[in-house]
């Protein structure tokens, strides 16, 4: 029973469940009945709007259209008419700005003026292309023309008044004002802000200065190059007046002094000038030229100029080329001073010319390019005209040669160059070096280099024109005379530093060799020493001390007298010779001497006290002529022609 309620009971939970669920059911078609009846209406009424906005746009857009014709023809309208204005101004425009045309700028004022202008190329332009053939344009073209001619006139007259030339006297008093800023310009620089102008369109202002550097190292350089030639030539003048220090021959006198170099001074300062003026002309042209017109107005203004410098420097290449065919060396380094400043200030003029053609701006390089090239050459062929000289004008006193003279004092005055010279070597030699991997380090060793193999060829060409002396004492005096001189050449002008840091041996080798040419010249004095060193003793020591005068053998006193004759006429001869002998140093002069008299004096003491007590002769006087201390004063006498 109990299983049979339970069922009763769940199959009415069951029917309960289910009325509810087909009452929900109910509910629910009732509701979408509802939601069709709506959507229908839905519908209805957007077909209902659909077909109203049908309708108004039927009626809108030929409105719109008709409205933007309407807008279009107005625009047109406006147009035509502004055209037509414009047009019918063109044809006033002769009546209406002629007067003022005619009066110039100076009336109406620049600015009103410039727009008049501005009126007449307009029209001109209309007419030109619209109506070529017509009166109209003819008549303008006479107005712009009549106003062309009034603006360059009035320009002109601007310049004249605001732009006055600055006088050439003036020029170089600036430029001799400027040595200090451009004796360091390999690495500074100087522009146009630099310039100080007296007026704000004036180069020159009222008094026309500059600021900036003063004289250009090339102009100094010049001056010193004049100033040691002449300290050279008279150096030497002197040393030939002291006693026993004459030259003997002829050879062209390389230190004979004409005055200044004036063509290379006058163009050193030419071009630094040049600079200055360009400088001064790019800072005015600010205030004048529209910037996008300036270059090449600039280009313009400075090529006159600027071919008058370089042609210039090309002549002075070219003699400098023709003293090298003639072997005048000298007068080649008048190039360097220019080789110098131009290399200084170069880079002022490479950012001066920035902007302008290319051709303007390669006519320095190439300038520099062929003075270098020349420079080169010139040092190149002065090593080959040493190595190669064949001259036979042999100094008979042995002093110093020509040749060596005029070498040293060729790369004495080098010295000022040194950079510049091996630069030009580097760039120019049988391996040229980019310019760019050149630095004054760079330059001074190969400088440094190139003399090292002029003195090499300079002794080889000296040690073969000793051997044409037949005096063999001679030659080492000769070759003494001219090591020395070489070795305080290169020490008074500072190149033996520059040539140490190159070849730190250069001082020992030419010590060595002075030395050896002393050995060389003590070989003269081995016939007297023969003598004096008694190779055969007329008797011994023993025997001279130890016997009586009287007891000499007659052969033994002839022995003496004939050594003594023998040693007397030895040394007379000896000095009879080399009194004549120059000894221009007087420094190495004295060292020889003291040196003949330490090797001399003290053998000849010791054989005169042997022999001079001794009684073998009745005529002491013939023989004893020289006692030590007059062999000691015969010997200060010696490389003294007027002793």
């Amino acid at each position: 029973m109990t299983n049979m309620d339970d069922i009763i009971e769940l199959k009415h939970d069951i029917d309960k469940k289910l009325e509810k669920e087909e009452a929900n059911l109910a509910a629910l078609r009732q509701c979408l009945g509802k939601y069709d009846t709506n959507t229908t209406g839905m519908i209805n009424i957007l077909n209902s709007f659909e077909e109203r906005l049908q309708n108004l746009e039927k009626t809108i857009v030929p409105v719109y259209n008709e409205t933007e014709n309407l807008r279009r023809r107005q625009e047109n309208i406006e147009k035509t008419s502004h055209t037509l204005d414009n047009v019918l101004s063109f044809y006033h425009t002769a009546k209406d700005v002629e007067a003022t045309i005619k009066e110039g700028p100076a009336v109406s004022g620049l600015e009103t003026y410039m727009s008049y202008v501005e009126k007449v190329l307009k029209a001109k332009k209309y007419f030109e292309n619209h109506s070529p053939n017509s009166k109209e344009l003819k008549e303008i073209e006479r107005i712009f023309e009549e106003g062309k001619d009034a603006l360059q006139h009035e320009f002109r007259a601007l310049l004249n008044r605001h732009g006055r030339p600055v006088p050439a006297i003036v020029i170089l008093d600036l430029l001799n004002s400027d040595e200090e800023h451009l004796k360091s310009s390999s690495g500074s620089s100087f522009s146009g802000s630099n310039l100080s102008f007296g007026g704000q369109n004036s180069p020159a202002g009222p008094v026309g200065k500059f600021r900036g550097s003063k004289e250009a190292p090339g102009r100094q350089s010049m001056k010193k190059f004049v100033n040691f030639t002449k300290k050279a030539s008279s150096l030497l003048q002197l040393e030939q007046g002291k006693p026993g220090h004459r030259r003997q021959g002829s050879y062209p006198d390389a230190t004979k002094e004409d005055g200044p170099d004036l063509e290379t001074d006058m163009y050193i300062s030419e071009l630094s000038a040049l600079l200055r003026l360009m400088q001064s002309e790019a800072h005015l042209m600010k205030g004048i030229i529209p910037e996008k017109h300036q270059r090449t107005a600039f280009d313009n203004i400075i090529q006159q100029a600027l071919d008058s410098i370089v042609n210039e420097g090309e002549l002075l290449a070219g003699t400098a080329r023709k003293n090298v065919a003639r072997h005048e060396f000298t007068a080649v380094l008048s190039i360097f001073p220019t080789v110098q400043h131009l290399r200084a200030v170069k880079p002022e003029f490479d950012l001066i010319l920035e902007g302008c053609q290319a051709p303007t701006r390669a006519k320095l390089t190439s300038l520099l390019s062929t003075l270098d090239s020349t420079g080169a050459k010139a040092l190149e062929e002065f090593t080959e005209s040493i190595r190669h000289d064949k001259s036979t004008n042999m100094p008979r006193d042995g002093t110093v040669h020509e040749l060596a003279n005029h070498t040293m004092i060729y790369l004495e005055q080098l010295m000022e160059y040194v950079e510049a010279a091996g630069a030009m070597l580097l760039m120019h030699g049988e391996k040229a070096t980019p310019s760019a991997n050149i630095t004054p380090d760079y330059c001074r060793n190969k400088a440094a280099d190139y003399i090292t193999r002029v003195l090499s060829a300079l002794g080889l060409n000296l040690s073969n024109k000793a051997e044409t002396y037949s005096d063999p004492a001679l030659r080492p005096v000769f070759m003494l005379n001219n090591f020395n001189y070489i070795i305080k050449a290169l020490t008074r002008s500072g190149l033996l530093d520059i040539l140490s840091k190159w070849n730190p041996e250069i001082a020992t080798f030419y010590e060595s060799q002075i030395l050896e040419q002393k050995r060389d010249y003590s070989k003269s004095w081995s016939k007297v020493l023969h003598i004096i060193l008694e190779v055969d003793k007329p008797m011994s020591q023993q025997r001279a001390a130890g016997q009586d005068n009287a007891k000499l053998k007659d052969k033994e006193r002839q022995n003496i007298k004939d050594r003594f004759t023998g040693f007397n006429k030895a040394l007379e001869e000896i000095y009879r010779v080399q009194k004549t002998y120059a000894m221009p140093d007087a420094e190495l002069r004295t060292s020889l001497i003291a040196e003949n008299k330490e090797y001399m004096v003290p053998r000849y003491t010791l054989f005169y006290e042997k022999y001079s007590n001794l009684n073998f002769t009745k005529n002491k006087a013939k023989y004893l002529k020289y006692e030590p201390v007059d062999v000691a004063a015969l010997l200060d006498k010696f490389f003294d022609a007027s002793a």
